[in-house]
């Protein structure tokens, strides 16, 4: 599992670098953000949540049956969107109210 990050998605806001637990995600020359070892990634998808134009793709491993499957997430204050896309581009959408989402 890994996160991609589509630079010409990015805005250089680097909400992304400040909430990665594991300090992995930098800037460029440029103020775009990467990752620089995508395989240390924890898959915590703190930088999906956090990345309002949708530029980082989080890839499922196939461990957890994803074979190319990715997820992604859109939302605002109130709700996220949780995009489900698996290998074939079949997309599922689970919508969780922010508010609720960590209630227990």
């Amino acid at each position: 599992m890994s996160i991609k990050i589509d630079k010409d998605k990015c805005v250089r806001c680097g909400k992304c670098l400040e909430v990665c637990p594991g300090s992995l995600i930098y800037k460029d020359e440029n103020g775009k953000a990467y990752i620089k070892y995508e395989n240390n990634c924890w898959g915590c998808t703190a930088c999906l949540k956090e990345c309002g134009v949708h530029a980082i793709k989080y890839y499922l491993g196939a461990d957890i049956g994803g074979n190319g499957g990715y997820l992604y997430t859109e939302g605002n204050k109130e709700y996220l969107n949780w995009h489900i896309v698996d290998k074939d581009g079949e997309e599922q959408i689970i919508t969780i109210n922010r508010k609720e989402s960590n209630k227990y």
